[in-house]
């Protein structure tokens, strides 16, 4: 079996991060995809929280904007904190290629207290991860997991294209080769596959999603991390959904992202075999 950060999806040179083969993109054999790109961007928020020493907030909500598609060429991210508070702190970054900016993000870090004794609403709703006796509990890579209404879990992709409400299980990938992945880092990465449950249907994926907003209370415990489609909405080519984010002690929060029809470019996952050692991105 090979070292976890075999599968990371850059290698650092210098201030410089170079995507490894496994950040390509299904879209389009020069495009990174936006497993890679948001957790490049996570990665840039986070270390500039850590640098201010403030290891006492924690992050709670997430946007990045896909707005250029990025290539598989080195690319820089840039961070800069816009508000630090007691209780929080807010901070932006952008990812360039070629002194060009392709994405950026924006996220606010909380400092964590005690819940209110008020009773409030919560749903009971609760998805669940596959059976251990299919999925182990493990962080090593490994193919990701779907499970669609009409078939239950499996990495057959192809048994997945269809009509019906999905949820994925993944392990998360490393960002960078040698570094290990934060909690922060894990689900940010994770949170693009919002576009899988949300919009893999019959066709294939038909829509490409240009946002991804990630709410948590609190972060994964370990870099095995689920989304489960919640509702989706479509009209005139344009597309949002909502996930509930998941690990194996229950929900964490949400991911939702809005999507452009991309019909013509659409990713046909009955033409796709994803061997043992290999993992996907859109």
């Amino acid at each position: 079996m090979a070292a976890m950060t075999d599968f990371a999806l850059f290698r650092a040179d210098g201030d410089r991060l170079v995507p490894q083969d496994i950040a390509r993109s299904l879209w389009r054999d020069d495009q990174m995809h936006g497993v890679a790109t948001s957790g490049a961007l996570a990665r840039g928020l986070e270390r500039a929280v850590a640098e201010l020493g403030r290891d006492d907030l924690r992050p709670a909500r997430y946007t990045v904007d896909l707005f250029r598609a990025p290539s598989m060429s080195a690319c820089t991210v840039r961070s800069s904190v816009v508000r630090e508070g007691t209780r929080l702190c807010l901070v932006d970054a952008v990812l360039e290629q070629d002194g060009r900016a392709v994405a950026r993000a924006g996220a606010i870090f909380l400092a964590p207290s005690e819940n209110p004794s008020g009773a409030v609403w919560s749903s009971d709703d609760v998805p669940q991860p596959p059976p251990l006796d299919l999925v182990p509990v493990s962080e090593e890579p490994r193919v990701p997991m779907f499970s669609s209404d009409e078939v239950g879990w499996s990495q057959v992709f192809a048994e997945h294209q269809n009509a019906s409400r999905k949820q994925t299980w993944q392990t998360a990938l490393q960002i960078v080769v040698g570094e290990k992945a934060s909690p922060f880092q894990a689900v940010a990465g994770v949170a693009d596959s919002t576009s899988m449950v949300m919009n893999w249907g019959d066709a294939g994926v038909e829509y490409i999603n240009t946002d991804i907003t990630l709410a948590l209370s609190r972060l994964p415990v370990s870099m095995e991390i689920g989304l489960s489609a919640r509702e989706r909405f479509a009209h005139d080519g344009i597309a949002v959904g909502t996930s509930v984010v998941f690990d194996r002690e229950g929900p964490i929060g949400t991911s939702t992202v809005t999507s452009l029809a991309n019909a013509r470019r659409a990713v046909d996952f009955t033409q796709h075999d994803f061997g043992e050692e290999t993992t996907s991105g859109a």
